[in-house]
């Protein structure tokens, strides 16, 4: 794909912007070593790709470290996301959201990326047993400091992003301009709502597994063994996905692709960016053949007939 037709939107209520489709780095370190992650990671770049997401946790640290290596001489040119509070080690001080651990996990994240700033900085997860005051303040602070640019909230419920934005606006302190959260055509559970609350908040959403580690893709089929070395068949946490309910959803939408010229692909992203308040779409890739083929669908405009056709499909 020519870079020069990816399209960039403002995350949310805030000036950053970032490419409507983005790198999620979750397979860096896991999937992927170090030079296969690069080589992602410039197809990203030759895509026109600016967004790369990737958090402390992923592939035991190593995927902030091959990304910050892969983006060596673009880092101006890029938005990196990453993100804390998901357990890293044992023990009292191993996970959370409290000044003690933002700030500690912030600096790791700082070598690790080898930079000294980070773009968009998430709350991975839920931490029940820090005040929500601690954590806003603490991401304010960093903000200040100048360690971190923007701040986001992923995995929430929408009373959780609407309590933490009215604290932060109480407080005076900066609020959450991005959401992550998982959202594809089989998954819907964040309409009810977090995505009200977004858009009431006018925080960017970011949705991940777009297409269903793979059930959108067209790659896996009912009453079949799931393809070798594919994520369904390497982990039951993602095989839980491929439901016969859940099948009979990807059968009616591929017909949708099949009467529209769409790819099963092109539909699942592209719906999704069809979506009021939807900043940046998250896909994943272990190949960089993967990553333009994904890239290409922000350029490809869906008619209203079709959306129309995919949200019946989808079940709504």
């Amino acid at each position: 794909m020519d870079s020069e037709r990816m399209e960039y939107r403002t995350m949310g209520r805030s000036g950053l912007q970032v490419s409507t489709i983005g790198l999620g780095c979750n397979n860096f370190g896991m999937l992927l070593d170090e030079p296969d992650s690069t080589a992602v990671v410039h197809a990203a770049l030759d895509a026109g790709i600016t967004l790369f997401d990737t958090s402390d946790s992923y592939g035991n640290s190593h995927s902030e470290e091959y990304l910050g290596a892969a983006l060596a001489g673009h880092r101006d040119d890029v938005v990196i996301a990453t993100k804390f509070s998901t357990r890293l080690r044992p023990g009292p001080y191993g996970a959370g959201a409290s000044r003690k651990y933002i700030v500690e996990a912030c600096e790791a994240s700082l070598r690790r990326l080898g930079t000294d700033y980070i773009d968009l900085y998430y709350q991975h997860n839920l931490d029940p047993a820090t005040p929500v005051e601690e954590t806003v303040d603490t991401l304010d602070d960093l903000i200040r400091a100048g360690k971190v640019r923007y701040a986001g909230c992923s995995n929430v419920a929408g009373w959780t992003l609407a309590r933490a934005q009215h604290v932060a606006a109480e407080r005076g302190r900066q609020r959450f301009v991005a959401c992550q959260n998982e959202w594809s055509l089989v998954n819907r559970a964040i309409e009810a709502e977090v995505v009200p609350a977004c858009r009431a908040y006018e925080v960017g959403i970011v949705p991940y597994f777009p297409l269903a580690s793979g059930l959108l893709t067209g790659k896996y089929a009912k009453g079949k063994p799931f393809p070798e070395g594919s994520r369904l068949a390497a982990a039951s946490f993602f095989a839980e996905m491929a439901t016969d309910e859940v099948f009979e959803t990807v059968d009616r939408l591929q017909a949708v692709a099949d009467d529209s010229g769409h790819s099963l692909v092109e539909l699942a992203l592209g719906w999704l960016l069809h979506q009021d308040g939807v900043a940046s779409v998250l896909v994943g890739a272990t190949k960089p053949e993967q990553v333009a083929t994904n890239a290409a669908t922000a350029g490809v405009p869906l008619a209203p007939d079709v959306l129309a056709a995919v949200t019946e499909a989808a079940g709504n």
